[in-house]
Protein backbone atom coordinates (compact mmCIF):
# COMPACT_ATOMS: atom_id res chain seq x y z
CA UNK A 1 0.00 0.00 0.00
CA UNK A 2 1.36 3.42 -0.97
CA UNK A 3 1.48 6.12 1.71
CA UNK A 4 -0.57 9.24 0.94
CA UNK A 5 -0.39 11.01 4.31
CA UNK A 6 1.39 14.05 2.85
CA UNK A 7 -1.39 14.44 0.26
CA UNK A 8 -4.04 14.08 2.97
CA UNK A 9 -2.30 16.69 5.13
CA UNK A 10 -2.60 19.28 2.34
CA UNK A 11 -6.35 18.80 1.80
CA UNK A 12 -7.61 21.09 4.60
CA UNK A 13 -4.99 23.75 3.89
CA UNK A 14 -6.66 24.91 0.64
CA UNK A 15 -10.25 23.63 0.83
CA UNK A 16 -9.36 20.36 -0.96
CA UNK A 17 -8.98 22.22 -4.25
CA UNK A 18 -7.01 20.03 -6.61
CA UNK A 19 -6.08 19.75 -10.24
CA UNK A 20 -7.05 16.47 -11.85
CA UNK A 21 -5.22 15.53 -15.05
CA UNK A 22 -6.34 12.82 -17.47
CA UNK A 23 -4.80 11.45 -20.67
CA UNK A 24 -6.82 11.99 -23.82
CA UNK A 25 -6.95 9.60 -26.78
CA UNK A 26 -4.78 11.95 -28.88
CA UNK A 27 -2.03 12.02 -26.23
CA UNK A 28 -2.85 15.47 -24.88
CA UNK A 29 -3.93 16.15 -21.30
CA UNK A 30 -7.29 17.24 -19.95
CA UNK A 31 -6.95 19.16 -16.68
CA UNK A 32 -9.63 20.58 -14.44
CA UNK A 33 -10.09 21.78 -10.88
CA UNK A 34 -12.11 19.70 -8.43
CA UNK A 35 -12.46 19.22 -4.69
CA UNK A 36 -10.59 16.11 -3.56
CA UNK A 37 -10.19 14.27 -0.29
CA UNK A 38 -8.67 11.11 1.13
CA UNK A 39 -10.93 8.34 2.36
CA UNK A 40 -11.04 4.58 2.67
CA UNK A 41 -12.09 2.76 -0.47
CA UNK A 42 -15.70 1.64 0.13
CA UNK A 43 -14.94 -1.97 -0.87
CA UNK A 44 -11.25 -2.62 -0.20
CA UNK A 45 -10.70 -0.20 2.70
CA UNK A 46 -7.39 1.10 1.34
CA UNK A 47 -6.78 4.88 1.25
CA UNK A 48 -7.85 6.49 -2.03
CA UNK A 49 -8.33 9.99 -3.37
CA UNK A 50 -12.00 10.74 -3.96
CA UNK A 51 -13.67 13.30 -6.21
CA UNK A 52 -17.34 13.82 -7.06
CA UNK A 53 -18.05 14.37 -10.76
CA UNK A 54 -21.17 15.45 -12.61
CA UNK A 55 -22.98 13.15 -15.02
CA UNK A 56 -22.28 15.11 -18.18
CA UNK A 57 -18.72 16.10 -17.35
CA UNK A 58 -15.94 15.47 -19.81
CA UNK A 59 -13.95 14.12 -16.89
CA UNK A 60 -16.29 11.13 -16.55
CA UNK A 61 -16.41 10.50 -20.27
CA UNK A 62 -12.60 10.48 -20.48
CA UNK A 63 -12.24 8.31 -17.38
CA UNK A 64 -14.61 5.72 -18.81
CA UNK A 65 -12.25 5.19 -21.75
CA UNK A 66 -8.92 5.69 -19.94
CA UNK A 67 -9.44 5.02 -16.21
CA UNK A 68 -6.28 6.62 -14.84
CA UNK A 69 -5.68 10.07 -13.32
CA UNK A 70 -3.23 12.30 -11.53
CA UNK A 71 -4.55 14.53 -8.74
CA UNK A 72 -2.38 17.40 -7.50
CA UNK A 73 -2.79 19.54 -4.37
CA UNK A 74 -0.69 22.66 -3.82
CA UNK A 75 -0.36 24.97 -0.85
CA UNK A 76 2.32 27.61 -1.37
CA UNK A 77 5.48 25.78 -2.41
CA UNK A 78 4.32 22.47 -0.93
CA UNK A 79 2.56 20.04 -3.20
CA UNK A 80 1.65 16.40 -3.51
CA UNK A 81 0.45 14.38 -6.50
CA UNK A 82 -1.29 11.01 -6.47
CA UNK A 83 -1.40 9.07 -9.72
CA UNK A 84 -3.12 5.77 -10.37
CA UNK A 85 -6.02 3.76 -11.72
CA UNK A 86 -9.54 5.07 -11.34
CA UNK A 87 -12.78 3.36 -10.41
CA UNK A 88 -16.13 5.05 -10.96
CA UNK A 89 -19.22 4.51 -8.85
CA UNK A 90 -22.47 6.16 -9.80
CA UNK A 91 -25.91 5.71 -11.30
CA UNK A 92 -24.31 5.31 -14.74
CA UNK A 93 -21.14 3.56 -13.52
CA UNK A 94 -21.76 0.47 -11.44
CA UNK A 95 -19.04 -0.66 -9.05
CA UNK A 96 -19.34 -4.09 -7.44
CA UNK A 97 -20.26 -3.74 -3.78
CA UNK A 98 -21.81 -0.27 -4.17
CA UNK A 99 -25.59 -0.13 -4.20
CA UNK A 100 -27.69 3.07 -4.28
CA UNK A 101 -27.59 3.54 -0.50
CA UNK A 102 -23.82 2.98 -0.32
CA UNK A 103 -23.35 5.45 -3.19
CA UNK A 104 -25.40 8.07 -1.34
CA UNK A 105 -23.13 7.72 1.69
CA UNK A 106 -19.96 7.55 -0.42
CA UNK A 107 -20.73 10.88 -2.09
CA UNK A 108 -21.14 12.41 1.38
CA UNK A 109 -17.84 10.84 2.52
CA UNK A 110 -15.96 12.31 -0.43
CA UNK A 111 -17.55 15.73 0.11
CA UNK A 112 -16.60 15.83 3.78
CA UNK A 113 -13.13 14.33 3.15
CA UNK A 114 -12.51 17.27 0.80
CA UNK A 115 -13.46 19.65 3.62
CA UNK A 116 -17.07 20.22 2.65
CA UNK A 117 -19.74 21.04 5.19
CA UNK A 118 -23.49 21.03 4.68
CA UNK A 119 -26.37 22.11 6.88
CA UNK A 120 -28.84 19.78 5.20
CA UNK A 121 -27.42 16.49 3.97
CA UNK A 122 -30.87 15.33 2.87
CA UNK A 123 -30.91 18.23 0.38
CA UNK A 124 -27.34 17.36 -0.63
CA UNK A 125 -28.37 13.74 -1.26
CA UNK A 126 -31.33 14.84 -3.38
CA UNK A 127 -29.12 17.15 -5.47
CA UNK A 128 -26.49 14.45 -6.01
CA UNK A 129 -29.14 11.96 -7.10
CA UNK A 130 -30.90 14.46 -9.40
CA UNK A 131 -27.57 15.41 -11.01
CA UNK A 132 -26.58 11.72 -11.27
CA UNK A 133 -23.23 12.49 -9.65
CA UNK A 134 -20.54 9.81 -9.54
CA UNK A 135 -17.66 9.03 -7.22
CA UNK A 136 -14.20 9.03 -8.79
CA UNK A 137 -11.80 6.88 -6.72
CA UNK A 138 -8.08 7.12 -7.51
CA UNK A 139 -6.03 4.27 -6.07
CA UNK A 140 -2.45 5.48 -5.50
CA UNK A 141 0.12 3.80 -7.74
CA UNK A 142 2.64 6.64 -7.48
CA UNK A 143 2.93 9.61 -5.12
CA UNK A 144 5.13 12.64 -5.65
CA UNK A 145 5.75 15.27 -2.97
CA UNK A 146 7.63 18.46 -2.36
Amino acid sequence: MIEITRFADLVPRDHGLAVIALALPDGTVHASVASAGVLSHPVTGIPVVGIVAGRGSRKLAYLRTRPRATVVLRVGWQWSAVEGPVELAGPDDRLDGINAERLRLLLREIFTAAGGRHDDFDAYDRAMAAERRAAVLVTPAHVYNR
